[in-house]
């Protein structure tokens, strides 16, 4: 048996000993929407390997990068908390952060969930024309209150504003003259017999933090790095790898026609006998592109999904 001595050593000023003192590391405090964009927030961070653990019905789930502590909001809460510093960072829309007005510091815009702010009056109101109900007393509903009552002001409107709480679109021509609501098809307007008579801004899903937390350096590390790790994902949706073999006498014709990125990566094949090519083309553009490839003389390609692209 090995036989240990342990020498306590007095703390200075008198300071307790405590075995259980962890290191102080300061987390990164993020929130995920609920609702109809959280799967494709979680999907993405997933990519980049933050991933959680469900935690039954908590707004808590267990985030396995130890760096980073979550929880679960409505997408219209967020940008106003972020702005109070209550969280470091968060996702939500960009109607939302115009909407409250949140002083936050947009760090991407992930192009999820694209939608039109939109005002829209019933067919009926809509068949007079614009000087009809433009020169009447409207009652105006919406959800967004600050986008609503700007609008008014801006276009000299005599209206008063109703706050809603969801399903906007039922309340004309009842209970409402206008409504002020997103839109990303207008089939929902179409189906309650609402036309569209203005847009007043768009929108899509935005990555964005609080300005206080890019003065830590360990945090503004943390969102530089998650920063490039989202965007690398997303421009890897946008494209795909291609891998094929080509004889020598249709190389030079074959390359000068890809459709790449930069340059492709070229070898020789053994023997001499044509060239291996990797390329990084538009997914949308694979459908032409390889019956294209092939009646240039490309033989044995390949199709690849990217995970990142890191530029």
């Amino acid at each position: 048996m090995t036989n240990t001595t342990i020498i306590e050593q007095p703390l200075p000023n008198g300071a307790q000993s405590d075995t259980n003192v962890s290191t102080n590391i300061a987390k990164l405090k993020m929130t995920i929407p609920t609702g109809r964009i959280q799967e494709k927030v979680l999907t993405v961070l997933d990519q980049v390997g933050v991933s959680f653990a469900s935690k039954g019905r908590s707004y808590k789930p267990v985030c396995k990068d130890a760096g980073i502590e979550a929880k679960l909001l409505k997408a219209q809460n967020i940008p106003s908390l972020v702005a109070l510093g209550r969280h470091d960072c968060g996702f939500s829309g960009y109607d939302w952060v115009v909407e409250q007005e949140a002083d936050v510091v947009e760090l991407l815009d992930l192009g999820f969930d694209p939608v039109s702010i939109v005002a829209a009056v019933p067919e009926e109101l809509a068949a007079l024309g614009r000087t009809a109900w433009s020169s009447r007393r409207l009652i105006i509903a919406s959800e967004y209150r600050r986008l609503t009552t700007d609008y008014i002001s801006k276009n000299g409107l005599d209206a008063l504003f109703l706050q809603t709480f969801g399903a906007t679109e039922a309340l004309p021509p009842e209970d409402a003259d206008m409504i002020v609501d997103n839109s990303s098809t207008g089939s929902t307007l179409a189906a309650n017999r609402l036309v569209i008579v203005d847009e007043i801004m768009k929108s899509t899903t935005r990555f964005f933090c609080n300005r206080k937390a890019l003065e830590d350096p360990v945090k503004k590390k943390a969102l530089d790095e998650l920063k490039m790790l989202i965007e690398s994902a997303l421009r890897a949706r946008e494209k795909v790898l291609l891998e094929m073999n080509v004889d020598n006498q249709d190389f030079e014709a074959l390359v000068a026609s890809l459709p790449c990125m930069r340059s492709p990566t070229i070898s020789q094949l053994y023997g001499g006998q044509g060239y291996a090519i990797k390329v990084a083309v538009p997914s949308a553009s694979v459908k032409e592109l390889i019956p294209r490839l092939m009646a240039m003389g490309a033989k044995d390609i390949l199709e690849y999904k990217l995970e990142k692209i890191v530029i």
